[in-house]
């Protein structure tokens, strides 16, 4: 397994620069038909210190912007001050995770000094038994204050990971009883900190390895979380195998629901087995089925994605599983004005009808026709010449027809109605009453050859005879044959 001090020499040497972050831009190409990621927090391993949270947006925007939730660090384990908190690099964790409170901070403790000192076995024993009587607890402490003080009592410290191996001096194989005592006190330390909200994750190595990892499981009332850290190596040639094997994927995850317990993956990542994308597919598939609290994989090369440019196809697998993809902007539908057009009014001959008032305004009902009654024609008056009248024959008196009474139109109430064009009033239905011609006036009488009257025109002037009109004087002369007195 990838130890610390190789952690911290590799990306010390490589993984500062700026070229490793030209290399996860070159491999930010646009994918199609994007499998739907996990929201399960996530995060990398990106660098112990300042640089690794740095990088932290880096790599959210090669993943189309999705949160990177967990930040990774650990704790060196050369010396008793380093394990104790005193380290400057905790400040920039401390920082980044008050930022959102969504976020967790992930802190690898290691529970001796010399960790990767190579010791024997009886040395380690030696250690665990010292640890198991309480003579490490104040270091422990210690690092609990220091975490509370730094505004970040709520990490989660993976104690002693990998302990079922053979490469750190906290490993359990040479004394797993007086290691699970030791564990406890470490963690009754730690909990003994006012305002601390410590989670203790206990995570071995995938497989048997030096021992079987729940050997070295010290209780349920000291656990929080079983993590395990899986690598794509041996045991078991492929992803199947690290599934079925004793001490595998499964028995972990079988594990931790008999302890009612949470599941982690603090640490995994490529390794023996080169660019394998299957490996890659399966363990995020694998994630997303079992959902853990956290998973994290180790991105440096070996074993990275991102920042190892050695392993292009697995980045592209992790990249299009993980990738956030944004949906496409909702463009408003403008809107448009519908124009208000008047509804034509047709109009119709009013009825007055009590019952159902109307509601426009009240129109003169036409009246009902009467029966025709022939109209007498009256003649217009002769003027009577002034010693010639002409008799007047009296006319039989004809009474005028009563008209028929036309009905009052009953007035509608008034309803306040919006304006509309006021329609043109309906013609009558009544036939019309005709109306005679004018009678001409008779023509005077051309008085005969030798008639007995004799008429004189008057001439009054221009004006006055348009005013009275052509008057004459008649005389009329009694000499007839009986006269004695006829010239003709």
């Amino acid at each position: 397994m990838p130890t610390p001090r190789r952690r911290l020499a590799s990306t010390c040497i490589g993984t500062v620069t700026a070229g490793l972050l030209a290399t996860g831009a070159a491999l930010a190409e646009p994918e199609r038909d994007r499998a739907q990621g996990s929201d399960i927090a996530m995060g990398a391993y990106l660098d112990y210190g300042p640089p690794g949270v740095a990088r932290i947006p880096y790599l959210s925007r090669w993943l189309g912007g999705r949160k990177i939730r967990v930040g990774h660090t650990y704790l060196p384990g050369d010396r008793w001050a380093g394990i104790e908190g005193n380290v400057t690099f905790l400040e920039s964790w401390a920082q980044w995770r008050r930022a959102e409170d969504d976020r967790m901070l992930v802190l690898n403790v290691p529970m001796q000094e010399r960790n990767e000192g190579g010791l024997s076995d009886r040395q380690v024993a030696r250690l665990i038994r010292a640890g198991a009587s309480g003579q490490y607890d104040f270091h422990f402490k210690w690092l609990a204050e220091r975490l509370v003080s730094l505004g970040v009592p709520d990490t989660v410290i993976v104690l002693g990971w990998e302990m079922n191996g053979s490469t750190y001096s906290h490993r359990c194989g040479p004394d797993p009883e007086n290691w699970k005592a030791y564990w406890r006190r470490v963690v009754n330390s730690m909990r003994s900190v006012p305002g601390q909200k410590f989670t203790f994750d206990f995570a071995p190595n995938r497989g048997t390895d030096a021992i079987g990892w729940t050997s070295c499981y010290p209780g349920d009332d000291v656990v929080d979380v079983i993590g395990m850290d899986s690598y794509d190596q041996g045991p078991g040639r492929d992803f199947d195998d690290q599934i079925t094997q004793p001490y595998g994927l499964q028995h972990h995850v079988d594990f931790a629901k008999a302890h009612g317990k949470e599941i982690s993956y603090p640490e995994w990542g490529l390794f023996r087995r080169g660019d394998n994308a299957e490996y890659v597919r399966r363990m995020l598939k694998w994630i997303e089925e079992h959902k853990p609290l956290y998973h994290t994989i180790t991105d440096y090369c070996p074993h990275g994605v991102w920042q190892c440019k050695q392993n292009p196809e697995s980045a592209k697998v992790f990249r299009k599983a993980l990738k956030l993809e944004k949906p496409d902007p909702v463009i408003p539908t403008p809107v448009v004005p519908t124009p208000v057009v008047p509804t034509p009014v047709v109009p119709t001959p009013a009825v007055p009808t009590p019952e159902v008032p109307s509601p426009t305004a009240p129109t003169p009902a036409a009246p009902k026709p009467s029966p025709e009654v022939p109209v007498p024609v009256t003649p217009l008056p002769v003027t009577p010449s002034p010693l010639v009248p002409t008799p007047e024959v009296p006319e039989p008196e004809v009474p005028e027809p009563t008209p028929t009474p036309t009905p009052s139109p009953v007035p509608s109430p008034v309803v306040p109605s919006p304006v509309v064009p006021k329609p043109e009033p309906a013609p009558s239905t009544a036939a019309p009453t005709p109306t005679p011609p004018p009678r001409p006036l008779p023509e005077p009488e051309k008085p005969s050859v030798n008639s007995r009257q004799w008429c004189i025109p008057l001439n009054f002037g221009e004006w006055l005879s348009k005013l009275v009109g052509m008057q004459s004087v008649c005389v009329e002369l009694d000499w007839d044959e009986r006269s004695g007195f006829w010239p003709f």
